[in-house]
């Protein structure tokens, strides 16, 4: 699974609705991969949207879309203490937020790490240690696991 790096984590997002969200890890995002714009990956998270959301419940989402051109699939962390309404199955709010950029060309790649990020927010305990952890590199470790 790509590596989730520090310089690609929110721990405290400023977002308040979900198109903010989107935007503030876009924003993230483009500066750790430093080759497209916010506004290029938050419209590649927008149509994603579009199709369905995003929200898994359990205070879990996973923004996620293909880019052609990247190189790499890119994972970035986010955490909202408040909570941002993501249209979650549940109808919870988000706090936690996983953000999968991946090149078109890589679908199985993509597939397989789209699975074991939700394998891993799909366990409470993970879930509460993301949201309790005031460490970069402990966050970094929960999915490297």
């Amino acid at each position: 699974m790509p590596r989730l790096r520090p310089d690609a984590m929110l721990l405290d997002m400023k977002a308040a609705t979900k198109e903010a969200a989107l935007r503030e890890l876009a924003g993230v995002a483009a500066t750790v991969c430093g080759r497209f714009t916010e506004a290029a990956l938050f419209n590649v998270l927008l149509e994603r949207e579009a199709v369905g959301s995003t929200g898994l419940g359990h205070g879990v989402a996973i923004p996620h879309g293909k880019v052609e051109g990247l190189d790499e699939i890119l994972l970035c962390f986010g955490r909202s203490r408040a909570g941002i309404d993501f249209n979650a199955i549940d109808n919870r709010p988000a706090h936690l937020f996983v953000l999968l950029l991946s090149p078109a060309a890589k679908a199985g790649e993509y597939l397989q790490t789209l699975a074991m990020v939700s394998r891993i927010l799909k366990q409470p305990g993970n879930r509460q240690r993301l949201l309790d952890s005031t460490s970069r590199d402990e966050i970094a470790a929960i999915f490297a696991a």
